[in-house]
């Protein structure tokens, strides 16, 4: 019996002890579970980079900092637009210094909930990571947020920008499949994206019999559907740059970002479901405060009472999680940023392609690609991997244009956004290969229908007015709305791009200068440019200013009225140059003699007039007497402005011949680049020239 006994305790003892385990695991794995759960629901936003370049900040106690928190609290508040996933708001006076723009943008699968909490926590966080910066842009997994001391609504911004990758790689059997697969379904998600209302897409499409490439594209809904498809296809060309070989990864910039993967990643029932529409102007932002972590407190007693659930239950999501956590983690993304420059832009890095993308693209250079020839090489027709058409400078290994020239345009051009620019996507540094990447123009240059007796018929004055005016504004926006002050030095007709709309767009930025803050002017021994564009000032002491353009400009708009090449004059006898060949007409009182014949009959008189007086004011010898870009501008639109007396330029290269030292001898193709005297240039070409001063 007492064996028996001594058993049955035994027995007993151990069902107790196996109970208590279970208990105690039971218990163990809830808790756990319990953790996981409440850690889910307090959790921050996945922080992904930041970036806040040094190069405009403000004071702690500034007018900046006071709106800055007013736009961060308007975005944040509970009245925000969540529910389209997207919202803008600005405080500050019109024209203000100190005025600040701002936008959130969560990504299209989220909740609005999820949408509030990250834009919450953004709007806190960039305060602490950029302390005095105007300008700012923080991206999480589920949101970004952004300000500037300049309007950001609507306007397209590929950099700075973002590479994540995946640490894992495609197998080496299945690279090309899959480099064939993922641009393609990349391209057709981004321009579902740019024709749907909320700028939002996802797409899948099957890699292999067990494999699927699950992909998301995303622009901020302010975008035309234009803007949005190009934004899109500019951060999908990095993908050889970013994401080479590998099973995911992702590039976000300011205004569009994707991602892809060979999992689902993201929430496909929201991603489906119809959105709100998404603001359509600027909201003013009113005075708020950002909101403070005291809600919380309430809301997470309500999920805490919801989530009693049976342990089994527990139990059995606690298995699912974990596989989900592990594959995650297996799956995690490593972020590789690219250096940033001062002003927060991308480096020159970030823009580099392959020689053998680019031999790829140009179909190794064949002649049937080639468009041109350029001042300093050859210019070719390219299709990349993604389907979009470039053009793509390649410098002659003998160019006059040397690697710092060529890394000059690229830093210039890189930093420059503006419809009646030339966009730079890229280049090549591969050895002696030296070549530029630019957006493809259908209808060349200006030159190719300005100077022809039959294609410049196209040019009517409405396209040559508006003509005038994009090239205008371009140069304004280098001299004075950029945030470089940049000087072009090259302007001329050869160098002014038209799309398919004939937009006029500045392009060959190999000679341009950037000015310091405070620089009004510069000295140079080299000059560079091309004769009868040049400023007399530039062309004999070296100097060089925004007013050099300026006058570069006058003589492009005397070329656009007249039709006639500013070369072409100066072997006529008694002309001299163009400049003085329209000064003689103008103080004839004969203006309208000027136009060109392919016009006569269609155009506004007054318009011409007045463009031909503006032209001669671009064009005057001391530099302080010609106006700058804006008051040109002003000029244009604005007929009830005065226009003051023109005075007569006295930069006349028959009398430069003149002065001539008559040791040189020859022509300017056989002089010295080193002769003390100037020579001249009777073609359109582009010159360097040292000489002592």
């Amino acid at each position: 019996m007492k064996i028996i006994l001594r058993n049955s305790k035994k027995k007993k003892s151990k069902e107790n002890k196996n109970m208590s385990s279970c208990f105690k695991s039971s218990v163990s794995l809830f808790s756990v579970f319990l953790f996981m759960i409440l850690k889910t629901v307090t959790s921050d936003p996945t922080y992904l980079y930041h970036i806040c370049p040094n190069t405009t900040t403000y004071s702690r106690n500034s007018s900046y900092l006071t709106n800055l928190r007013t736009v961060l609290s308007s975005l944040s508040s509970p009245n925000a637009a969540y529910a389209s996933l997207f919202d803008n708001a600005a405080a500050g006076e019109e024209n203000d210094s100190n005025r600040v723009y701002g936008v959130f943008l969560c990504r299209g699968d989220v909740s609005a909930e999820i949408c509030r909490d990250c834009v919450a926590f953004a709007a806190n966080e960039t305060l602490q990571r950029c302390p005095r910066e105007k300008v700012a842009v923080i991206w999480y997994d589920e949101c970004m947020v952004r300000y500037s001391n300049q309007s950001i609504v609507g306007q397209m911004r590929i950099r700075p920008g973002v590479f994540l990758t995946n640490k894992q790689n495609i197998t080496e059997n299945q690279v090309s499949r899959f480099n064939e697969s993922l641009p393609a379904l990349l391209i057709d998600v981004a321009v579902k994206a740019a024709l749907s209302s909320r700028k939002f897409a996802t797409e899948k499409a099957n890699f292999t019999v067990f494999q699927t490439i699950y992909s998301l594209v995303q622009c901020t809904p302010d975008l035309t559907n234009q803007d949005c498809e190009s934004c899109l296809r500019q951060v999908i060309n990095y993908l050889p740059r970013c994401c080479d070989r590998s099973v995911g990864g992702r590039v976000i910039a300011p205004s569009c970002s994707f991602r892809y993967e060979l999992y689902p990643f993201y929430n496909e029932t929201i991603a489906a479901a119809p959105m709100a529409p998404p603001p359509s102007s600027t909201v003013t932002a009113p005075p708020l405060n950002i909101p403070s972590e005291k809600g919380k407190g309430k809301n997470l007693t309500v999920i805490v009472t919801a989530i009693a659930v049976p342990v089994s239950v527990c139990v059995l999501l606690l298995g699912a999680m974990c596989w989900l956590l592990a594959r995650r983690r297996n799956n995690k993304l490593s972020a590789e940023t690219e250096d940033l420059d001062e002003d927060g832009i991308t480096s020159t890095e970030t823009l580099q392609f392959q020689f053998s993308a680019i031999e790829a693209a140009t179909n190794k250079f064949s002649e049937s690609n080639k468009l041109g020839h350029g001042g300093f090489g050859e210019v070719y027709k390219g299709q990349l991997i993604t389907g979009e058409t470039v053009a793509i400078k390649r410098l002659s290994q003998g160019s006059t244009q040397g690697a710092e020239e060529f890394k000059n345009e690229v830093d210039v051009v890189a930093k420059l956004q503006h419809r009646n620019l030339a966009k730079l996507l890229g280049y090549c540094l591969d050895g002696e290969e030296k070549i530029l990447v630019y957006e493809f123009v259908p209808n060349k240059s200006l030159d190719y229908f300005l100077f022809d007796n039959e294609k410049r018929r196209v040019l009517d004055w409405q396209r040559r007015y508006k003509i005038i005016e994009g090239i205008a504004r371009g140069i304004l926006y280098l001299h004075r709305d950029s945030r470089l002050t940049i000087i072009h030095r090259d302007l001329k007709a050869s160098n002014i791009l038209l799309d398919a709309d004939m937009h006029p767009k500045i392009s060959d930025f190999g000679m341009a200068r950037i000015f310091g803050v405070d620089q009004t002017q510069a000295n140079t021994k080299r000059i560079v440019g091309t004769y009868g564009y040049m400023s007399p000032e530039y062309a004999i002491h070296g100097k060089y200013s925004v007013k050099s353009d300026v006058y570069s400009f006058g003589v492009l708009v005397l070329e656009l009225i007249t039709g006639k090449k500013n070369s072409s004059f100066y072997e006529e006898d008694g002309l001299g140059d163009l400049v003085t060949y329209v000064w003689k007409l103008w103080v004839e009182n004969s203006p309208l003699e000027l136009v060109d014949e392919a016009m006569r009959g269609n155009f506004q008189t007054n318009e011409v007039i007045r463009c031909i007086h503006i032209a001669l004011l671009c064009v005057q010898e001391d530099s302080s007497e010609r106006p700058s870009m804006d008051d040109i501008l002003v000029m244009m639109n604005s007929f009830t402005v005065t226009l003051p007396i023109p005075k007569r330029s006295g930069f006349l290269l028959r009398t430069m011949k003149d002065s001539r030292d008559p040791r040189s001898g020859g022509s300017a193709s056989d002089h010295s680049a080193t002769s003390k005297s100037l020579p001249l240039s009777v073609d359109d070409s582009s010159i360097t020239i040292v000489y002592p001063r």
